[in-house]
């Protein structure tokens, strides 16, 4: 027999033993079985940053879009898997043509793909100046694939990542 006190039935026997400690299950409450709370949708992946900033981040303003890194992902494996890569462009919404910030026109070239493995963490000592290099165990290898469309401006190449090109998409009414 244990007393504790959060909100869930036990099948004990002193629950219903008529001492007056029979209850219910309550709808809410203190305790680790309340009801859920109504949240918003939570970002709960470690996200990895591009080291090298792209330089034409003029369309890189995302709005945060809730679980992005997820999107992505699934638009990888249905680009990659699409029989007609094309048409799959077409419904997920990308755009073929886009205006850029700075008035060029870009026009969508080639949608890369890269595998990235992190298996290896550095971490500075105190102080700076040297550092610490350890190899990771194979449970703490981080797999995760980028995706960048590329755009040709009339003069050179600009890589723009999932995030830049449905900002692009929304801004020019091609995407909810």
């Amino acid at each position: 027999m244990h007393d504790h006190d959060h909100s869930h039935a036990h099948p004990h026997a002193h629950h219903q033993s008529g001492t007056g400690r029979d209850h219910a299950p309550p709808h809410g409450g203190p305790g680790h079985n309340r009801a859920p709370e109504r949240r918003g949708v939570a970002q709960w992946q470690t996200p990895h940053l591009d080291p090298q900033p792209d330089p034409h981040a003029a369309l890189q303003h995302g709005h945060g879009e809730a679980d992005l890194d997820q999107v992505e992902a699934a638009f990888i494996e249905g680009f990659l898997a699409a029989s007609d890569p094309t048409s799959f462009l077409r419904l997920a919404g990308i755009p073929f043509t886009v205006a850029a910030a700075d008035g060029a026109t870009l026009r969508l070239l080639r949608v890369e793909t890269e595998v990235v493995a992190d298996v290896g963490a550095v971490t500075p000592h105190l102080g700076g100046g040297s550092l610490r290099y350890d190899p990771l165990p194979a449970r703490l290898v981080s797999r995760r694939r980028r995706l960048r469309f590329v755009y040709f401006d009339g003069t050179g190449l600009r890589p723009l990542g999932f995030a830049a090109v449905r900002q692009a998409a929304r801004e020019a009414g091609t995407l909810d």
